[in-house]
């Protein structure tokens, strides 16, 4: 029997850039998963709503300075101890790190597939090395995953495209995607999803809108081919304050509920 899958709300977002506002993701995604708009049914035929499959351990207290990432890396790995699968709600795409310090030794040779318009592989941004514009070249040289993935790139600067070298990063630009595109994966996946590695003709709350992205349906259609077994997630970079109409919110808790479905394969 698969292992059920918790929420977790990660109410952070003093390491954006530009923008502040995916603090405020994590309630309003939930609202839109319950809203009777919809159902908790995934497209695979997995009723969410089955007690004991889809568990919601709240938002996770968290303060603006660096101390969030302890408590991030402490939450995540008291629900791994619990024996729950983490589908985390950022939230900017910083808390991924700390995520990945509390799952990735637990999975030896995990893949790391992330969608995003960028590669979040600074060394260094603005002067802060745990921007949200770095996790990946933190999660990448601590070791906390054996290869990393990039589906939807297409805002690489130069400095990235080195690091993504140095890294043995396989990137995936926008430019070259094709439908069907099933990155060659083996063993455990962690998915990280960013907001902005779709169109912001599809999700307009973001805080960095990067046009040229996926649409919702070749998202969906990647997530539901990577192959498996996937051991946690996170959808992070929701920013309400960029909304309209809550039409990000709904996008957020789609992928949310797909993401959940294959957590419990």
């Amino acid at each position: 029997m698969p292992s059920p899958v918790s929420l977790l709300g990660l109410p952070y977002d003093s390491s954006s850039s530009f923008q502040r506002g995916p603090a405020l993701a994590p309630p309003l995604i939930r609202q839109a998963l319950a809203s009777p708009a919809g159902n908790l049914w995934t497209e695979g035929m997995t009723d969410l709503g089955v007690p004991g499959r889809l568990h919601d351990a709240g938002d996770a207290s968290l303060p603006e300075g660096p101390d969030a990432r302890e408590r991030i890396e402490a939450a995540v790995a008291a629900l791994l101890d619990r024996g729950f699968r983490p589908l985390s709600l950022g939230g900017d795409h910083s808390v991924t790190y700390p995520i990945l310090r509390a799952l990735g030794p637990r999975y030896p040779r995990l893949t790391v597939v992330q969608f995003d318009a960028h590669p979040d592989l600074y060394d260094v941004f603005e002067g802060d090395r745990y921007s949200h514009a770095c996790p990946f070249a933190r999660i990448m040289e601590e070791g906390l995953a054996t290869r990393l993935v990039q589906l939807g790139i297409r805002a690489m600067t130069g400095h990235q495209r080195e690091q993504a070298v140095h890294f043995g990063v396989e990137v995936q630009e926008m430019r070259r995607w094709r439908d069907g595109l099933v990155p060659p994966v083996e063993g455990p996946v962690y998915v990280s999803f960013d907001l902005d590695a779709l169109d912001p003709a599809f999700a307009p709350g973001v805080s960095h809108r990067e046009p040229g992205g996926l649409s919702v349906r070749q998202a969906l259609d990647a997530v539901q081919r990577l192959p498996g077994p996937i051991v946690g997630a996170d959808v992070v970079e929701y920013n309400p304050l960029g909304d309209l109409g809550g039409v990000t919110a709904r996008v957020a808790a789609k992928l949310v509920k797909e993401l959940a479905g294959r957590l419990l394969e």
